[in-house]
């Protein structure tokens, strides 16, 4: 095939920027040159992909309001220009969109061009950038078995290839369980986005004093706090006699995923997709003020396999959660089949799988 790049629209959160730089890493390794197109808000690979060339162009961020819209509406002309001129400078094989307002001029120019476009969708809704660009993608990858917004129409284009994770994660696809034993220690980690969950802060610690005394001493708690609440929070571990580690941000979160028994997460596409690769059990709390509750149904997905238990906001409570954990953490063979079916689910192969993907998508251009 031919040396033309191939470019990848990506921007926003790091949700939509680690699929693409995992696909980066992927062509490279194949010989190919990928590029990628973000706004001049978005982040880079940096350090770790310091190669792979950066092009900027202006994208709106989706703002509400009329005001919003309308700036919207600017961003989406001035930008789709911008991309047309980058595209005609650069020819290249196939558009990557990874969803998210910034991606959008990208794979709108190269779709009103001629080029072929391929999605990758990270959660089990379909995203609202990649709804304005799915009638025209030549393919929609996907991380979850089903997506809500894809129908049978969409059967031919669909071809599902997992969320990509990072490399530190991937290198523990093949770390045993390590299931609690009777009277051992259990390692309790609890994570709750990036910036951290403050109802975790202020469920967890009450939870935990619920819990009967035998199970309680043998915590061990690893939990992401958000500032206000770090302080409280390891006061009342303290005052119980737990052995606890709190932080706003682990950067030896592999480490620590691959220790842990049992997860208290939200349900964010990375998060399952680092969780199950790793092959760990979890509660998953879907943040209930996801756009299109997209982490309800990548939880619920996880859960029909049998990988995961979910537990709706509404209904985290300090009670119910120490109820729950009582159970779970009784009865490690539970914890054992809930690991081993949260790896089932997960594709840890999903950079190469995409990278096939997008190749393929290539090489019928240039038949």
């Amino acid at each position: 095939m031919s040396a033309r790049p191939i470019i990848l629209a990506a921007g926003g959160t790091g949700g939509h920027m680690f699929p693409a730089e995992a696909l980066a890493r992927a062509l490279m390794a194949r010989g190919h040159l990928p590029v990628l197109v973000t706004d001049p808000r978005g982040k880079a690979f940096g350090d770790s992909l310091p190669d792979v060339r950066v092009e900027r162009i202006r994208a709106s961020n989706g703002a509400a309001g009329l005001l919003g819209k309308a700036r919207m509406a600017v961003d989406l002309v001035l930008g789709t220009a911008q991309a047309r001129s980058l595209l005609r400078r650069l020819n290249p094989a196939v558009v990557v969109g990874f969803g998210g307002y910034p991606s959008v001029p990208t794979v709108f120019a190269a779709q009103s061009t001629g080029i072929p476009t391929l999605l990758h969708e990270q959660n089990a809704v379909l995203g609202r950038a990649n709804r304005l660009l799915i009638g025209k993608a030549a393919r929609i990858c996907t991380s979850f078995p089903e997506v809500k917004g894809l129908g049978p129409a969409d059967g031919r284009r669909i071809i599902r290839t997992g969320n990509p994770v990072r490399p530190d994660i991937l290198a523990l696809r093949d770390a045993p369980y390590p299931a609690p034993v009777p009277g051992g220690p259990v390692n309790l980690l609890i994570t709750g986005g990036s910036q951290g969950a403050s109802i975790f802060g202020e469920v967890v610690p009450r939870a935990v004093e619920m819990l009967p005394e035998d199970l309680r001493y043998r915590l061990k708690i690893v939990q992401q706090a958000r500032p206000e609440n770090i302080e409280v929070a390891r006061k009342a571990y303290y005052e119980m006699g737990i052995e606890c580690e709190l932080a706003t941000f682990f950067k030896d979160m592999p480490h620590r995923l691959a220790g842990c028994h049992l997860m208290v997460a939200r349900s964010g596409a990375g998060t399952v997709a680092e969780l199950t690769v790793v092959g760990r059990p979890s509660i998953l709390v879907p943040y209930q003020y996801a756009m299109d509750d997209h982490q309800t149904a990548n939880a619920r997905s996880v859960e029909s396999v049998g990988g995961a238990w979910v537990v709706p906001q509404t209904e985290f409570l300090p009670a119910v959660l120490a109820d729950k954990l009582t159970a779970l953490l009784a009865d490690p063979a539970q914890l054992t089949r809930a690991a081993t079916a949260a790896a089932g689910w997960a594709i840890p192969e999903a950079a190469e799988k995409l990278a096939d993907a997008v190749l393929g998508l290539a090489r019928e251009r240039a038949a």
